[in-house]
């Protein structure tokens, strides 16, 4: 038994987002929103639920799974798994700009419902916090009173997500080990709700169609691929700082040495500065 890796735009919005997911997406918010009062919510309506050709066009690394809750509420869940210059700003416009775009012109602003914007992370956000999860609101710097309730954001850190199979406790608990690890699993856990059985068994890809199996390898080879191109970038870019670093520090000693009269043979041996170089700052240290 095998299962898609739920942290693919492709499977997260196949699981979460299909037109049958309405319960499974129930049970998951619930799991991981505090609402105020306890409540809970009792139904929902998917917009823009997951279908292929949409899914084939996607060139990105986060897919959103919009929902309206039975209170009026908006909720956007975005998995991403790759960090990117200004991320944190995209998903403050993305939940701003769903908040205003609810009014058309004449419309009175009562009418605004809250939107909630959960963000799924495959990598450390908030790297001084230990919170697994962080909640944002407005509210007054000083004494922290609320001004409003109606744009909320609320960031989860996958790798921040450490429990094992028997450490499960709560139904939150269960509902990101199996985001976070399905993907490497080849049986379904024990005690687990309906819900959660559900989900694995949308995500199981022996269900899935041929189209659906090359989508998904499609979707994370680019994403792999991604991720080696960025590693990369970030060796290179240290290696050469490195290597700056040591030659700047180097031509600062044999800079030193020369005002003190050393020879260049020594120079070159304390620096490891080829004798060329050493000659050309002497040449440039004399016409000065």
């Amino acid at each position: 038994m095998r299962f898609l890796d739920i942290k693919t735009d492709f499977a997260f919005k196949k699981v979460f987002g299909s037109a049958d997911s309405k319960d499974i997406l129930i049970s998951f918010l619930n799991a991981i929103i505090d609402f105020e009062n306890n409540r809970k919510i009792q139904d929902l309506t998917i917009v823009d639920p997951y279908n292929i050709p949409m899914l084939k066009g996607m060139k990105d690394t986060f897919v959103d799974v919009k929902a309206q809750l039975d209170d009026g509420s908006w909720v956007i869940i975005e998995m991403q798994m790759l960090n990117h210059e200004g991320f944190e700003k995209r998903v403050l416009y993305n939940a701003a700009k769903n908040y205003s775009i609810q009014l058309t012109k004449g419309d009175a602003y009562y009418l605004l419902n809250p939107v909630i914007a959960l963000t799924i992370t495959d990598f450390i956000l908030f790297d001084t916090s230990s919170e697994l999860i962080n909640n944002f609101k407005l509210i007054e710097k000083k004494q922290f009173i609320e001004y409003s309730d109606d744009i909320e954001l609320i960031f989860i850190e996958l790798p921040k997500f450490i429990k094992t199979e028997t450490e499960l406790k709560t139904i939150q608990d269960k509902w990101l080990y199996f985001i976070k690890n399905a993907g490497d699993l080849d049986y379904i856990p024990n005690n687990i709700e309906q819900e959660l059985e559900k989900a694995f068994d949308i995500a199981n890809e022996a269900n899935l169609s041929v189209e659906e199996l090359e989508l998904q390898h499609k979707k994370k080879d680019w994403i792999y691929i991604q991720k080696s191109s960025i590693e990369l970038a970030t060796k290179t870019g240290l290696k050469q700082g490195i290597e700056e670093g040591i030659n700047k520090a180097s031509t600062a000693i044999a800079l030193n040495l020369l005002e003190k009269g050393i020879d260049i043979v020594t120079i070159a041996e304390v620096t490891s500065l080829p004798e060329s170089e050493i000659k050309q700052l002497l040449q440039k240290a004399s016409e000065q």
